[in-house]
């Protein structure tokens, strides 16, 4: 086939898109595939429009590329793609209300608070659960934005910081615990989750250096938790990933709590990182997917939306 790859963009997280796009054009080269590389920016909107190809791959990652944005453009102008659609991307996104969808649907999520930067009065806010808080642009991933407050000034500098990415920042309780993630694969109504990533940084936390400099976390498949919370995990991950809509894969992140209490969920990532130290492709190659193999099958599986 002929397949254009849609990566780089012009959120937070280029660097990480540039890498993913790197791996997923020598991918889909090495299946034989004619491959059309577009590093996308919205100012250059007619390499879109002019594309011939028979699918297009998103590589991107953050806005204009995991929000809905592209994939309206690209179903306005009838050209298939990988992935989930408009809306499931779209709320994917938006973590706080995605948060909505998975607790009506009896997945755990942390106590939480949304403030909006037409609306925040320093002066009057008040956070009245414990410490440590994490805070975090709604809508930016790889932990961009992301602050761990210690206390209440720590917190005041970490809204300001969010603020910096996002209208709308996300307070949510810590919750000390692994942190693993799900890998979700396969058309509607048919999806599995693949074997569960336990993922050990060697920082303090889970940091935007832990997720993609070699060597700064370590990924254990399967993960070391016990059999009940695998399958936990597993179903909810499934469930998390139908009830927001999402279509074809997606990764769905959890804390599992060292107090052995149910596991919280993150959130769910409709395109999920595909650098080498990413998580995804560990999950694939655990139940005999190649990183070629898994792009390969996801192009396959897209085809038969």
């Amino acid at each position: 086939m002929k397949i254009g790859v849609l990566y780089g963009g012009t959120s937070a997280e280029r660097e990480v898109s540039l890498s993913s796009g790197k791996g997923i054009i020598e991918a889909l080269s090495k299946k034989g595939h004619e491959v059309v590389g577009i590093d996308f920016h919205p100012q250059r909107i007619k390499e879109i429009i002019d594309l011939d190809v028979d699918i297009v791959y998103i590589g991107l990652h953050g806005r204009f590329g995991e929000d809905g944005r592209i994939q309206a453009l690209l179903e306005m102008l009838n050209i298939p793609y990988v992935g989930s659609g408009v809306l499931g991307s779209a709320l994917a996104m938006d973590k706080a209300k995605a948060k909505t969808f998975f607790h009506k649907n009896g997945i755990r999520v942390a106590q939480e608070m949304v403030v909006y930067k037409h609306s925040f009065q320093k002066d009057e806010f008040k956070w009245n659960t414990t410490f440590p808080a994490v805070v975090k642009p709604n809508q930016e991933g790889s932990t961009i934005g992301l602050t761990i407050a210690q206390n209440e000034q720590e917190l005041m500098e970490g809204i300001e910081e969010a603020f910096r990415f996002d209208d709308t920042v996300l307070i949510e309780e810590f919750i000390d615990g692994i942190e693993v993630t799900v890998a979700v694969m396969g058309n509607k109504g048919e999806e599995k989750a693949l074997p569960v990533v336990e993922i050990v940084p060697k920082n303090k936390y889970y940091d935007y250096e832990a997720k993609y400099a070699p060597g700064m976390s370590e990924h254990i498949v399967p993960a070391r938790v016990g059999d009940n919370t695998m399958n936990l995990l597993q179903a909810n991950a499934v469930l998390a990933h139908q009830v927001l809509g999402c279509d074809i894969y997606s990764r769905v992140d959890f804390i599992v709590p060292r107090d052995g209490t149910e596991p919280v969920i993150l959130e769910v990532n409709t395109l999920p990182g595909m650098t080498p130290t990413s998580l995804y492709p560990d999950a694939a190659r655990e139940i005999g997917l190649s990183y070629e193999d898994m792009i390969e099958k996801l192009v396959q599986l897209s085809k038969n939306k």
